[in-house]
C-alpha cells in the first residue's frame, strides 16, 4: 500500500507506469464524470454523491493497484513521497506522465460522451483565488500526511490504507468542494483544462497541491520524528 518500503525499483517499471496510467484515468473517469453527470441529470447525483465518487474510486485503485505501483494515482502523492525520501528521484517525471496521460484519456472519453458541457467536471474556485489555494494546499497536506503516516506502519492491511486514504478525499470534497473544487490532484485538474482549454485558476490546482504534499511530509516527520 503506497510502496513507501523497500521494493527493487528497477523490475517492472514499465506495469508500475501502465498502472498509475490506468489508475488515475479511473479516478478522473469516475470523479469528474459524476460532476458531468449531476450536471447533465439536473442535480442527480447530489454533491454528497460527487464526493463519494472520489473517495470510493480512490479506495477501489488502491485495492486493486496497490501492489503493483503504490497507486499514488496523484503527482503531488507521488512528490510528496519522493521528498520524503521513500520513493526514487528517477521514476518520479514517468509516473507524473503516466498520471497525467491517464487523465487525460479520462477526460478525453467524457468529452466524446458529453460534447456539450462546458468545463467536464473542471476545478474552480467559487470564491478568491487566494482562498482556494489556501484549502487546495491545507487539504493535500492532510491527505500526504495520513498516507505517510498510515502505510508507514507494517501491520497495517491494504484495505485500512485505502479506507484511510479514500475517506480523506471523500471528506476534504463533502466539506470544501463547494469553495475549491477539492481536487487535491494536479492531473485531476489539468485533464478537464487542457480538453475544455479552461485555463482560469488552474495555476493554483497545479502549485497548491504540490505545496500541500511538502507541507504534509513536514508535518509527518515532526509527529514521527
Amino acid at each position: 500500500a503506497y510502496e513507501i518500503s523497500t521494493r527493487d525499483w528497477s523490475s517492472d517499471v514499465c506495469s508500475s507506469d501502465l498502472a498509475e496510467c490506468f489508475g488515475t484515468f479511473c479516478l478522473v473517469l469516475a470523479g469528474t464524470g459524476a460532476i458531468v453527470v449531476n450536471d447533465v441529470s439536473g442535480g442527480g447525483v447530489t454533491p454528497v454523491g460527487i464526493a463519494l465518487c472520489f473517495g470510493l474510486v480512490v479506495l477501489a485503485m488502491i485495492l486493486s493497484l496497490g501492489d503493483v505501483s503504490g497507486s499514488h494515482i496523484n503527482p503531488a502523492v507521488t512528490c510528496g513521497l519522493w521528498v520524503a525520501g521513500l520513493f526514487p528521484a528517477g521514476h518520479v517525471i514517468p509516473y507524473a506522465a503516466s498520471q497525467c496521460a491517464g487523465a487525460l484519456a479520462a477526460s478525453g472519453l467524457l468529452r466524446f460522451l458529453f460534447p456539450d458541457h462546458p468545463t467536464l467536471g473542471g476545478t474552480q474556485p467559487a470564491g478568491s483565488e487566494t482562498q482556494a489555494f489556501v484549502f487546495e494546499t491545507i487539504l493535500t497536506a492532510i491527505l500526504m500526511f495520513t498516507i505517510l503516516n498510515v502505510s508507514g506502519r507494517p501491520l497495517v492491511r491494504l484495505l485500512t490504507v485505502a479506507t484511510a486514504v479514500g475517506a480523506v478525499i471523500a471528506l476534504s470534497a463533502l466539506w470544501a468542494g463547494p469553495v475549491c473544487g477539492a481536487s487535491l490532484n494536479p492531473a485531476r485538474s489539468l485533464a478537464p483544462a487542457l480538453v475544455t482549454a479552461t485555463y482560469t485558476s488552474l495555476w493554483l490546482y497545479l502549485v497548491a497541491p504540490l505545496c500541500g504534499a511538502v507541507a504534509g511530509v513536514g508535518a509527518w516527520r515532526a509527529v514521527r520524528g
